[in-house]
């Protein structure tokens, strides 16, 4: 599934958040979202997933428009998002059953995307039993029991440490390179932009709209070598000084209003 996203905007009362919004994106194609904090990111990602309406503009999945959450469509949450009463087994089978699906379907799916990502063992297992990168696990084969054609990912990584982090970025493309589907990925962190995506959107001004698309122009599959990589450096420091800018500015602005 393609997403494609035509001059989209959205407002909260009297506070436009982003506006003109133009963005395609491929069936196979992993795209970073990055930008200043309260730029909106997370709310177009809301918007793709038909949980939030845009107030101008239209976003279609697979060429329908979205007015509401669409099928094959799946979230994963910077805070995990897992029912603490549920064990993993039957976090990772709640998409599934809320979608009504077969019991044999659950029971072969279930299993196979619990050892995906490495949590075969853990099945019996709470919540609180686990690490923050295994609930983050949990939350990311629970999106891919469904089956999704699109996965949205809203910061999946940020609640977690600096290792951890780095293993699931590498565990999540591998996941990708088995299974190529659409994906956009919002984080802060603009190593990981460049690092998970094909492209990286950079989002700037108040009300945000999209400032620059930068083609990383990485190689896949990619490793740990891609770190010190000329291109990954050259992409980085670009979306660095984009974002740098925006920030020098917004304290320019604080300090006229002071």
């Amino acid at each position: 599934m393609s997403i494609q996203i035509d001059h989209a905007a959205k407002e909260f009362g009297a506070l436009r958040v982003f506006q003109d919004i133009e963005l395609e994106i491929g069936e196979r194609e992993i795209v970073s979202v990055v930008g200043p904090s309260g730029c909106g990111k997370t709310t177009l990602l809301r918007c793709i997933d038909g949980l939030v309406p845009l107030t101008e503009g239209e976003i279609r999945v697979d060429g329908k428009k979205v007015v509401g959450p669409p099928q094959g469509v799946a979230v994963v949450f910077q805070h995990f998002g897992l029912f603490p009463w549920k064990t993993v087994y039957e976090n990772v089978a709640y998409g599934l059953r809320l979608a009504k699906a077969p019991k044999q379907r659950i029971a072969d799916a279930v299993p196979r995307y619990i050892e995906m990502v490495g949590l075969d063992g853990f099945e019996k297992a709470y919540p609180y039993q686990l690490s923050g990168g295994m609930q983050q696990r949990t939350g990311l084969a629970r999106a891919l029991a469904i089956d999704p054609h699109v996965l949205l990912m809203d910061e999946p990584f940020a609640a977690i440490d600096a290792q951890t982090r780095e293993i699931l970025q590498f565990e999540l493309l591998r996941i990708w390179e088995s299974r190529p589907m659409a994906m956009v990925f919002v984080t802060h962190s603009i190593e990981e932009a460049v690092l998970m995506g094909d492209r990286v959107v950079v989002l700037r001004g108040r009300p945000s709209s999209i400032h620059e698309v930068i083609e990383t122009g990485l190689p896949r599959p990619r490793t740990r070598d891609v770190f010190s990589s000329p291109r990954f450096s050259e992409v980085r420091e670009q979306v660095w000084g984009l974002l740098m800018h925006e920030a020098e500015q917004a304290e320019r602005e604080l300090q006229e209003v002071r």
